[in-house]
């Protein structure tokens, strides 16, 4: 087994693109780490610099606790899975898996007695004499699989193995890939930009955007107490609804959250009151998933928003209505692939968390600029964002009897709900230790 530890490590590409910026992660023994983010956000290249096929402009990258950048990537015992499989055409996938043990010397016998072992293991023993073209996508990327696995490294490097393959073949080697590495006790670090495969697999998940690291926990961590607005956003289906909300404190009573012409109060006992109370006043960014709602009766106790149905989504096993409720919604852009709900807002109606906390805020930018750089000429850049109404997720029953322009009263956990300041981090009391 092995540890990694990434040390303030940043990557400057010759064009003066910032791929990775003072990124630090400990990777511990038998760990099956996850770094998580869109397209073009840097895990990837973190992979290829502990790989030993990138350097980095700075920092320092160690294996069992000794620096590596001086090693020499075939001497470094790592195995890397790519997204491509990089089997060799020519070759039997006898001979493909077995290509590493040739080059280390090991004799025909013995390599045919690991190789057998290993296809066994992952399915497919009986196509070891075909060729890589005569395979399923599932059977190749199986045997690059193989062809890591049978050098039995310290470290496993995993980059996107499973988006080349259809959803229901992705799940099945998604439970593979978890149940080889635990056999083995490896070491592991997989990339990927699909939610579900990071919150099934990891141990931890790395969530990285431009660049920058940002939050790492387990998967029930990051999924239920978000360091940002930006992980909040990404992580969850439906996306976690994320509301604009002025903050009125009526001390030793309760916080009155408003959203437009509605209101939640959160209580004075809560023990997170306090720490909300400082922006009275102001106002801050409140979360609630889909599974935090529940549809009530317009007359029932407790918190309650009111509002109408502006469409319906079926799903087969729920429904999931978006609801007007009067509110200003905050969208964070840079999701990564499109949804139905960028797919249909209206043009320059998704915008960088900048922006529109900026405008949410009426700050300026000088607070956001000191957090994130570039966000400077985003938040100058006045004409291009643009507020819009809430439409509010809300699971309902598969084919409920209701309709778009139907009045929908809903039940709101105050437990269950995030907040954000202006610069887009998580407000809270006691928060992940």
């Amino acid at each position: 087994m092995s540890t990694v530890s990434i040390n303030d490590v940043t990557k400057v590409w010759p064009d003066g693109t910032q791929a990775v910026d003072r990124v630090s992660l400990d990777v511990k023994h038998g760990e099956f780490m996850v770094l998580l983010g869109p397209s073009g956000c840097g895990k990837s290249t973190i992979l290829r610099m502990i790989a030993g096929l990138e350097d980095p402009t700075s920092g320092d990258i160690l294996l069992n606790g000794e620096p590596v950048l001086d090693v020499a990537p075939r001497d470094r015992k790592i195995a890397m899975v790519f997204q491509d499989f990089a089997l060799y055409p020519h070759m039997s996938v006898n001979d493909n898996i077995g290509f590493p043990l040739k080059l280390s010397g090991i004799q025909p016998p013995q390599r045919g007695e690991q190789v057998g072992n290993v296809a066994s293991a992952l399915g497919i023993g009986d196509v070891l004499a075909r060729r890589p073209s005569q395979l399923s996508g599932g059977q190749r990327q199986r045997v690059a699989m193989g062809r890591a696995i049978v050098r039995r490294p310290e470290l496993f490097l995993m980059d996107e193995p499973l988006s080349n393959l259809d959803s229901g073949l992705r799940a099945e080697l998604r439970a593979e890939i978890t149940g080889l590495t635990r056999e083995l006790g490896v070491t592991t670090m997989y990339v990927t930009h699909d939610q579900a495969e990071a919150l099934t697999m990891a141990d931890r998940v790395a969530i990285m955007r431009k660049g920058v690291l940002q939050d790492i926990g387990t998967p029930t961590e990051v999924y239920g107490r978000p360091a940002t607005l930006y992980v909040a956003a990404f992580l969850g289906a439906p996306r976690m609804n994320l509301l604009e909300a002025s903050v009125y404190v009526h001390l030793d009573r309760y916080i009155a959250l408003n959203f437009g012409e509605q209101a939640l109060y959160l209580p004075w006992t809560d023990i997170r009151a306090r720490a909300i109370a400082r922006y009275h006043g102001e106002r801050i960014v409140v979360g609630m998933r889909a599974e935090a709602l529940t549809p009530v009766a317009p007359e029932a106790p407790g918190d309650v928003l009111h509002g109408r149905i502006r469409y319906l989504e079926h799903h087969g096993h729920e429904s999931l209505a978006f609801l007007d409720i009067g509110a200003t919604a905050i969208v964070v852009d840079e999701m990564g692939q499109a949804t139905h709900e960028d797919a249909s807002a209206e043009p320059g109606a998704l915008r960088r968390i900048g922006g529109a906390l900026s405008r949410l805020t009426g700050r300026g930018s000088s607070a956001a600029a000191v957090r994130d750089p570039e966000q400077a000429s985003v938040l100058g850049d006045n004409g291009r964002h643009h507020r819009r109404p809430a439409e509010l997720a809300v699971r309902l029953a598969p084919y409920p009897a209701v309709s778009p322009g139907h009045p929908l009263s809903i039940s709101v956990r105050m437990d269950a709900l995030h907040f954000f300041d202006d610069r887009g981090d998580r407000i809270d009391i006691g928060w992940r230790s």
